[in-house]
């Protein structure tokens, strides 16, 4: 579609009045947030509320004091959320090319500056297509976070997108954002589909492709934070689709030097204190690396990377070097492809 851009412009700025309006639930969030999310959406205005179309939460901890980028950031509801969690020596800068989104966002700057309780607002929008990261003027690794909330599927290069926003982080930074994903690529027709495309369904990239892009990218090891299946809710669009399934997912992408294809067994292990905002008793660094406090915790080399290169070390006690290499980290795939017995069954030993 080579009008996409206007397309989508038109369908969130005119067509859709609020959340309600959807044709689909691709576009809604699954879960209800965290207890400090919620007390943080009470101070948000209303109007910025119900003009929100994500599918998932993009808000992570520990944000004290942090630089974050909202790419597509709408109505400004994540970034009034964030706005809170960064404090006021914080920043947040909103990204996106709906011009009637971006009048409300704008609208309640100083609304939200007052309830906040801060001097200065610590909020900015700008307008700009996320695909142009590299003209809006930032400068290269000066974000330490960047969020996204069900807008990357509606770009139509979105290599691009993945590529300027790598270049924008800091080292030990990191991507964390929701978005739609689907069993196997959509075909052109239903590319072209604008109200597919605007319900954030026909523009959801396959999942093998998206974890290539973001390799690609300089994002070596994409780890699932949340993932649920998408009931469509739509009988004429199920109709359209057929055998296609879509699911919302919460990725987080660090960029950290080293991080290998694999997850690699060096010995190492972390126990964690208990201090990180709104995990006293336990952290979830992703859907499979569960730390409760106190509890020492063998991690591959990547996780403890993830850990102790980014804004999480303090929260960590770590064990181990990186001088013995013992192999693929048990559980995490990748065990040697090559027959360990020469009848399959049975150990024996090889003549040359």
């Amino acid at each position: 579609m080579s009008n996409i851009h206007e397309e989508v412009q038109h369908y969130y700025g005119k067509e859709l009045q609020q959340s309600s309006d959807l044709k689909t639930s691709a576009c809604c969030t699954l879960a209800p947030p965290p207890k400090h999310i919620q007390e943080a959406l009470k101070l948000i205005h209303d109007e910025v509320v119900i003009k929100y179309y994500g599918c998932g939460l993009t808000i992570p901890n520990q944000l004290k004091g942090l630089k974050i980028l909202d790419l597509g950031s709408g109505s400004g509801r994540d970034c009034y959320i964030a706005a809170q969690l960064v404090g006021e020596q914080g920043q947040v800068v909103g990204v996106d090319m709906t011009p009637e989104q971006l009048e409300v966002a704008n609208k309640h700057l100083e609304y939200h500056r007052e309830r906040f309780g801060y001097q200065k607002s610590n909020v900015t929008f700008v307008k700009g297509n996320i695909e142009q990261l590299d003209k809006l003027g930032f400068e290269p690794e000066s974000f330490d976070l960047i969020i996204s909330n069900c807008v990357i599927n509606l770009a139509t290069d979105k290599q691009k997108v993945l590529n300027d926003a790598y270049k924008l982080l800091k080292k030990g930074g990191e991507m964390y954002f929701s978005d739609v994903y689907a069993d196997r690529r959509f075909p052109k027709t239903l590319q072209n589909n604008p109200i597919l495309w605007g319900e954030c369904l026909s523009g959801a990239l396959y999942w093998n492709d998206f974890l290539n892009f973001a390799k690609k990218a300089g994002f070596t090891d994409p780890r699932v934070v949340e993932d649920k299946p998408i009931a469509v809710n739509n009988e004429e669009i199920e109709a359209l689709m057929g055998e296609i399934k879509v699911y919302s997912v919460t990725y987080r992408l660090f960029k950290i030097d080293g991080l290998e294809s694999d997850c690699e067994d060096y010995g190492q292990a972390v126990a964690y204190k208990g201090t990180v905002e709104g995990a006293p008793h336990a952290f979830d660094l992703d859907n499979h690396h569960h730390f409760p406090k106190g509890k020492l915790v063998s991690v591959c080399g990547n996780t403890y990377k993830m850990l102790h290169d980014t804004r999480y070390r303090d929260a960590f006690d770590f064990y181990g070097t990186w001088d013995t290499h013992y192999g693929i980290f048990e559980g995490c795939g990748g065990n040697i492809p090559f027959t360990t017995t020469l009848d399959g069954s049975s150990p024996g030993v090889s003549c040359c």
